[in-house]
């Protein structure tokens, strides 16, 4: 399996797509919170595509199967943090919701890339 660049990979763009708009959530979190929750869900958020990119610049597939499993990682972390966001009520559910389905569809295809990548060896 050959990808001339992460950049090209749907699920890099979608882990893009949901750093920023988890940043736009979180800009309206209150300012108490910037080094709390706000630091953290947007840390883990961005960890996702990050970890996309570094894993496919890596140069053996077993790295990147490991730089993968990081990213569905930081990503079951980023939805936890969403979910104390909307139980403290710094987020409103419909967006919290919007952002786990999101989420959901990002997990099911870094799981299928690692199969592919898996089968592929």
């Amino acid at each position: 399996m050959s990808v001339a660049s992460y950049r090209d990979l749907t699920v890099w763009q979608a882990a893009i797509d949901l750093g920023q708009s988890v940043y736009e959530l979180t800009a309206k979190f209150p300012r108490s919170e910037l080094y709390g929750l706000t630091s953290q869900v947007r840390r883990s958020a961005v960890s996702v595509a990050s970890n996309i990119a570094e894993g496919h610049a890596r140069s053996s597939r077993k790295e990147y199967l490991r730089f993968l499993s990081i990213a569905r990682g930081s990503l079951a972390e980023t939805e936890t943090q969403l979910i104390i966001a909307e139980r403290l009520e710094l987020a409103p559910s419909r967006d919290v919701s919007a952002l786990l389905t999101r989420a959901e569809a990002i997990s099911k295809m870094l799981r299928r890339l690692q199969q592919a990548l898996e089968r592929s060896a």
